[in-house]
């Protein structure tokens, strides 16, 4: 091939001239192409293939040849190497099967969220490896089993000190109206979590129960504008949410349908499903019959937890969404140091709101 170095090469003279090298690259050794100090994109992509390769089989030999930079050495590592307290995958879906307190069980779409910790002289970790342990035992394992042999599986596989696993859904359960007795479905946004930390492990559940809140001033003053003044007026109320986290401790187990029960116990007047006439009467009835503050449902919730043997360290976040001003009340009350915190999720109580 002649090009005159005194001259600009022309374009066929350059096509030529990649041809040569790309013929050369397509045998030459790693070494021989790093001591050419050819572009890198001559290097790596000689000429490549526009057509997907259907037929092809990734075999045992194959995959050992390609790249993990996710388990490189440490010297690959961007930023500080510092200890990361959670790394994994939020929000992957699949149906779970859960037990019932009947003896029966119900298959829901659940999300997971799976983290594990980090040393600072690793890399990364192989997030693939939390799904496909999920997949594996949600085919054999129901409830809490699933979330305990698959967190085995993080802590052999992934060799971290600290793993947490948490699975969302939505629980459905029969609640009967108030006098019709009329049945509806009421649904529950539920999570189990499960929490290894230096080797122990809690076991906790979560759940979002919403209700209606009348307001006990907003009562008093209603009626003293009827007794005093012969006035009409309705005291305020709204729908109100609660989220209540429990510690599960010892061998008797909390069922789903005994927290939703252990909330209905502290505060009565959950939001209802079907109505007719005296229903609705009815909820008229037992909302001036339990008026609540804020305060006063967070501490119900809480004189029904601690009743519960088999609940230890506990929080309950509570929201009334007010009818009469344009922001909420909220109130957080815990006991133990479990969910104890010094700072609040900035969104914490935006979280805290009801979809039908």
């Amino acid at each position: 091939m002649n090009i005159r170095a005194d001259l600009p090469p022309t374009r066929a003279e350059a096509e030529a001239a990649l041809d040569v090298l790309r013929g050369y690259t397509a045998a030459a050794t790693g070494d021989d192409l790093v001591a050419l100090q050819l572009p890198a994109v001559l290097r790596a992509y000689p000429e490549l293939s526009r057509a997907y390769p259907a037929g092809f089989v990734a075999d045992a030999a194959y995959r050992a040849t390609l790249p993990d930079l996710q388990n490189g050495p440490s010297s690959l590592i961007v930023g500080a190497q510092a200890i990361i307290q959670h790394v994994g995958i939020s929000n992957f879906r699949l149906p779970i099967r859960y037990r019932l307190r009947d003896g029966g069980d119900v298959t829901l779409e659940t999300s997971v969220t799976g983290t594990v910790s980090l040393e600072a002289e690793k890399k990364g970790i192989n997030m693939s490896r939390i799904m496909r342990s999920f997949y594996v035992h949600a085919e054999r394992d129901v409830s809490l089993e699933v979330i305990e042999h698959a967190l085995d599986d993080y802590k052999r596989d992934l060799g971290s000190f600290d793993a947490r696993i948490q699975m969302r859904f939505s629980f459905p359960a029969k609640v009967q109206s108030l006098r019709s007795g009329l049945t509806g479905w009421q649904y529950y946004d539920i999570a189990l979590e499960l929490v290894d930390v230096a080797g122990e492990r809690k076991k906790m559940m979560h759940l979002d129960y919403v209700y209606s809140s009348t307001c006990p001033c907003s009562l008093e003053l209603s009626e003293h504008a009827r007794q005093t003044r012969g006035q009409l007026a309705t005291p305020h109320s709204q729908r109100s949410v609660a989220r209540l986290s429990v510690e599960m401790r010892g061998e008797t187990r909390l069922w789903f349908e005994d927290l939703i029960e252990i909330a209905r116990a502290g505060v009565p007047t959950e939001t209802q499903v079907m109505v007719k006439r005296e229903d609705e009467q009815a909820f008229a009835e037992l909302n001036a019959a339990n008026p609540i503050f804020v305060e006063d449902a967070a501490r119900s919730f809480c004189a029904a937890l601690q009743a519960d043997p088999r609940i230890g360290d506990f929080r309950v976040v509570a929201s009334h969404q007010e009818s009469l001003h344009s922001h909420d009340a909220v109130s957080v009350l815990t006991e133990g140091p479990t969910f104890a915190q010094a700072s609040l999720d900035p969104k914490l109580f935006a979280t805290l709101f009801h979809v039908g």
